[in-house]
């Protein structure tokens, strides 16, 4: 992908979300439920409402708000598209999120906001996929339950700032494994 084009989708990806990015709400009526279509690879998800995170964060509030829905399913996109062969089509749908760390708000009302990361808090995706060839013709298909148990052991998360780095490394991980060959750049 050139970098004009890179820049384009960025920016256009990044207008989507801003229905939730600014308020701050993913659950609001009017927040997108899939990133523009672009490329061979497309990213939808279900009702977030639903999603491990808000009902099993410890703190339903601070876990909706943000864009890190949109900022996982654009990483999602961004290294799908580099695993599947040229001509193919990937569809993604994110069932169910839990991000690394959980909220515990027994540590009282100064820290109710705080996201505490855990060796037992791990992070875990659940996404339906269908890879099609050009022909329209089904590859591979199913749902997989990813997760990563040891994210806190893994290289790379020292002095990381990326707050879903335990969530890119993962989705990295199951990426390797579902599609073992990378594709060339285009």
């Amino acid at each position: 992908m050139s970098p004009r084009i890179a820049s384009l989708f960025l920016a256009l990806t990044l207008a989507s979300g801003a229905a939730f990015a600014a308020g701050g709400d993913m659950l609001a009526k009017d927040a997108p439920r899939a990133l523009p279509v672009f490329g061979p690879v497309s990213v939808a998800w279900s009702d977030p409402a639903k999603f491990s995170d808000l009902t099993s964060s410890g703190n339903r509030n601070a876990a909706a708000r943000g864009d890190w829905l949109v900022q996982l399913a654009t990483y999602l996109r961004k290294r799908a598209d580099q695993r599947i062969a040229p001509g193919n089509r990937l569809e993604l749908t994110i069932l169910d999120i839990q991000r690394a760390g959980r909220y515990e708000p027994w540590r009282g009302l100064s820290s109710q906001d705080t996201r505490v990361i855990r060796s037992n808090y791990a992070p875990f995706m659940v996404v339906k996929f269908r890879e099609l060839d050009a022909s329209g013709s089904v590859v591979a298909e199913g749902e997989r339950r990813i997760t990563d148990p040891a994210f806190l052991v893994g290289s790379g998360t020292l002095n990381n700032g990326d707050p879903l780095r335990y969530e890119k490394r993962m989705i990295d991980s199951w990426l390797r494994r579902e599609f073992p060959e990378t594709v060339a750049a285009r």
